[in-house]
């Protein structure tokens, strides 16, 4: 696609979220309201708005109470509730999971995501449900999509109507890179906006599950949050002023390869001692017992097994001093803690918060740092995908034409971990 043409398309996209944006906060507006405060010219407004009405989107109507004036009355534009459905959607490395949230509702709280519900894949609000499948960790991504589009019918209540879909998040992880199924950027892309037939917005699953940990999760109304992931990989996110930093080639948080243990072990990266090397979920399991699986440590740490608290204990204090160092340079207001094990019991979390505390920098000033464990389990990248709608996007790395049915934005550089 030409240059001209793929930045229109874009530019279009970028528009039409800037119009929902201010529906959203002020409600219904005069197409005259909408230019002033989106400072669009006239023609390109109109151009907006009629792709918006004739989507299905916004509704455009007389509201009753109109006081009756000679000339014809102001319509007055609002979104529409039964359409604006987004869906999120994370493709881990053996399972699917997609998450659907209906409408603009800004009013989701942490309460109507309690994790009995997101156990067994459903919600107990009108405005989100979820689904998952479990799949090969060799599946092609043909396949994973075909999921992914065939959960999302089973949410919508039937076949997938795209024509009520503003917009899917996408969270990816991606298999190892000699996997058959490593992810090949363009060919994903093109192939979602072909199943999908609406905007689609790509990011790494820690970062989204940050996001989500914001929204709905454990730093709901924090606007600074360090975010770090314990599991495989090693990862995490730094959410700055309520918007996730990518960094200038969207590889930013890589804090499993920040070094932890120098002269450690070797990392897949090729460095010593890295974070990876003695904190992933991986890293622990082998430190407890050579061929123990995630049920097996979980176990141990219930029975009182000191062998495996001392393993927690170890990797938490690895991971503290390594959080501190972040802490000090970036000043978030609150660190979070994702991963399998974070639950399994407090000896992990308190070794982390103690560590962390000891060699952070304390200013007289300052509120005490807040360090909590993550609350939104295996769904925080599927929702924080469905977040990812509403944050501000770049200018696109893939972008198809109006015959894949939208442009697909791509958030950010995406390799497989």
């Amino acid at each position: 696609m030409p240059n001209a043409t793929r930045n229109t398309t874009w530019a279009r996209g970028q528009y039409s979220d800037q119009m929902l944006r201010l529906l959203r906060q002020f409600g219904p507006l005069t197409r005259s309201e909408l230019g002033e405060l989106s400072g669009l010219s006239r023609t390109t407004l109109y151009e907006v708005v009629s792709r918006l009405v004739d989507s299905g989107q916004v509704i455009a109507a007389v509201p009753d109470s109109t006081p009756r004036r000679r000339g014809r009355p102001a319509e007055k534009l609002v979104l529409n509730p039964e359409a604006g459905r987004v869906l999120g959607i994370d493709f881990g490395r053996r399972t699917v999971r997609v998450v659907a949230v209906v409408g603009d509702r800004e009013d989701l709280r942490r309460d109507h995501l309690e994790r009995r519900d997101l156990a067994h894949h459903s919600l107990g609000h009108d405005a989100i449900s979820t689904a998952c499948e479990a799949h090969s960790p060799t599946a092609p991504w043909p396949y994973r999509i075909a999921i992914a589009r065939r959960l999302a019918g089973t949410l919508t209540g039937g076949p997938l109507r795209l024509d009520a879909l503003n917009g899917v998040g996408v969270a990816v992880t991606g298999p190892a890179t000699d996997s058959p199924a490593a992810l090949d950027q363009r060919a994903m892309a093109v192939m979602m906006g072909r199943s999908f037939g609406t905007r689609v917005r790509f990011d790494h699953a820690a970062r989204l599950a940050a996001l989500a940990e914001t929204v709905w999760g454990a730093a709901q109304g924090q606007r600074d949050v360090l975010y770090l992931e314990l599991s495989d990989p090693v990862g995490g996110a730094l959410v700055s002023g309520g918007v996730l930093h990518r960094g200038a080639h969207g590889r930013s948080g890589e804090f499993g390869h920040i070094t932890a243990e120098p002269g450690g072990a070797q990392c897949p990266c090729g460095g010593q001692g890295c974070l990876q090397t003695v904190a992933s979920t991986t890293a622990m399991l082998n430190a407890y017992r050579p061929g123990a699986d995630l049920t097996d440590l979980v176990a141990a740490l219930g029975s009182g097994d000191p062998a495996a608290h001392a393993v927690l204990r170890r990797a938490g204090t690895h991971v503290g001093r390594v959080l501190a160092g972040l802490v000090n340079a970036l000043e978030p207001g609150m660190v979070v803690v994702g991963g399998e094990l974070v639950t399994a019991g407090p000896t992990l979390m308190e070794s982390v918060r103690r560590e962390l505390l000891a060699n952070a920098v304390r200013c007289g000033s300052r509120p005490s740092l807040l360090v909590r464990p993550a609350e939104l389990g295996d769904h925080a990248a599927a929702l924080g995908a469905a977040s990812l709608l509403r944050q501000p996007g770049r200018a696109p790395s893939h972008s198809v034409g109006k015959g894949l049915g939208a442009a697909v934005r791509m958030s950010g550089g995406l390799r497989a971990n």
